[in-house]
């Protein structure tokens, strides 16, 4: 990383808030070189073309990472890029490529783009601002702009939760019938389903929704390369007895199954043959064990550092407090996936702060944050309250998610949502702490009806033998594997074969 004499070095850091900014420049003053965020990544990917595309500064660079002093967004912003800007790196998808594809009438949706440009259908990464270039060619054209899912239905995210809550509407072709037109896609039907199952907790493979799923949810488990699929069993908190440990040993060597630890302290199993999964889970929820729902758009895991209970810097009982929340929230289905930690004390072994929410121990009570996550473009996150009993850490909380649950957009994290949300940190705590909607009393009561409906997928589909009979390759052979499927050792164990090449 450079440094002066070689550049100029910009700096901003807000201790409080947990935000750092720098930015080098070229010494004229001219070129951004490079920089580092945290705790703010959110002018990530302008300041990334302003210095991959050498576009010259404004006489006051700082702006960049401070603002303009006349309150609006400091840079020179998409529309100055040129049109060799990359920004799809994954499919080597350039502005220009963007902007023809929409200005030539061809794309007017996000979904045309994609399978036109072929941007955004690697990693992700660029969508937002493949979807702000799309926007802004649209705007230039003189179009009105709406925020719709699909071509199917004329209504957001926001719109449709509302709709189909006031409607009291169960399965996706109520929902289609009364709100939306023709067949559906491939877009609106796992979003339909993800909203009904925030609404109403209902088995997602209940005949009328179960075909409306994506390929994950449809089998309660990731699809892996090569066709076979893995089992993720909950292990809350991380803490896991030594019975416990053997009965996932056993299992693993009685189906071979490939075994990782993973960051999210629990233990994945890969490989298993589509009509094995029924009875791997049948000896797992025997022994206590129940969906860690690694498959779905919903809370992933909540880690833990081991606490007060062993730890001699631990202030409180991490451990135990990691264990409620992560039982209280299980299965609750939101508009991407989310995750959570709790951590003993501010040596944060737990990683909280990279979490959708984190809760850190202090001498008084519990630190609160929220929309941090990790991924191709870590962000921290960001101090929502400090000193917390127990009690009302879970009902800040409990606001919180269901905030984001009803106002999020499809496929969105917390902390793109908390990005894109006029006011930041400061309106989102005011809508948190200080309820400023109005709607804190009917958030609880939300979260609390999910909460006591909460039932462990993989019990009902193994108890259920119209859900059962759906995990087998062959419907005239129920039994046989897929035989297409192969492995080869790898240090001790099976691993994927390569894809073979024509």
């Amino acid at each position: 990383f450079i440094t002066e004499p070689d550049c100029r070095t910009i700096i901003f850091e807000n201790k409080h808030k947990g935000v750092y900014k720098r930015i080098n420049v070229s010494n004229d003053g001219q070129y951004l070189l490079g920089g580092i965020l945290i705790g703010d990544a959110t002018a990530y990917n302008m300041l990334l073309q302003t210095s991959v595309n050498r576009i010259a500064l404004s006489e006051n660079p700082e702006e960049l990472i401070l603002g303009s002093r006349g309150g609006e967004q400091a840079g020179a912003g998409i529309e100055s890029l040129p049109d060799a800007a990359l920004i799809c790196s994954c499919e080597g998808v350039t502005k220009g490529d963007i902007c023809a594809a929409v200005a030539d009438g061809s794309c007017e949706n996000i979904d045309d783009l994609k399978k036109c440009t072929k941007a955004g259908t690697g990693c992700g990464g660029c969508l937002p601002m493949v979807k702000d270039l799309m926007t802004y060619t649209l705007k230039s054209q003189g179009k009105y702009i709406k925020n719709v899912i699909c071509e199917h239905f004329n209504y957001s995210r926001q719109e449709l939760f509302d709709l189909i809550h006031i409607h009291e509407l169960k399965s996706y072709d109520e929902v289609l019938d009364a709100l939306g037109k023709n067949d559906g896609c491939e877009v609106c039907k796992p979003l339909v389903s993800s909203l009904l199952a925030s609404l109403w907790n209902e088995m997602i493979l209940k005949k009328g929704n179960d075909v409306a799923q994506d390929s994950n949810d449809r089998f309660l488990a990731n699809i892996q390369k090569g066709g076979s699929y893995s089992v993720v069993p909950r292990v809350p908190g991380g803490e896991i007895t030594p019975d416990k440990l053997i009965v996932i040993g056993e299992v693993a060597k009685k189906y071979n199954l490939y075994t990782k630890i993973t960051g999210g302290q629990r233990i994945d199993m890969f490989g298993a043959h589509l009509n094995d999964l029924p009875i791997i889970w049948e000896e797992l929820i025997a022994a206590g064990f129940e969906s860690g729902h690694a498959y779905g758009k919903g809370l992933r895991t909540v880690k833990s550092c081991v606490g007060s209970t062993w730890c001699r810097f631990g202030l409180h009982d991490s451990v135990s407090f990691a264990i409620r929340i992560e039982e209280r929230y299980r299965g609750i289905r939101a508009p991407h996936k989310f995750k959570s930690a709790v951590s003993g004390c501010i040596r944060e072994c737990a990683e909280a702060q990279s979490k959708d929410f984190g809760i850190i121990a202090t001498e008084k009570g519990w630190n609160l944050y929220v929309c941090g996550n990790g991924g191709s473009k870590p962000q921290h996150a960001l101090l929502l309250a400090t000193d917390l009993d127990s009690e009302t850490c879970i009902q800040y909380i409990d606001r919180f998610l269901m905030f984001y649950i009803r106002t999020a957009d499809p496929l969105t994290r917390t902390a793109t949502w908390l990005n894109k949300m006029e006011g930041g940190i400061d309106y989102l705590r005011n809508v948190i702490i200080n309820d400023s909607l109005g709607m804190a009393a009917q958030w609880e009561n939300e979260i609390e009806n999910l909460i006591a409906s909460y039932k462990c997928e993989w019990k009902e589909a193994v108890e259920k033998p119209a859900i059962r009979k759906r995990f087998s390759h062959f419907v005239n052979a129920p039994e046989d594997k897929d035989p297409t499927i192969e492995f080869v050792e790898m240090r001790g164990q099976k691993r994927t074969a390569e894809w073979k090449t024509l």
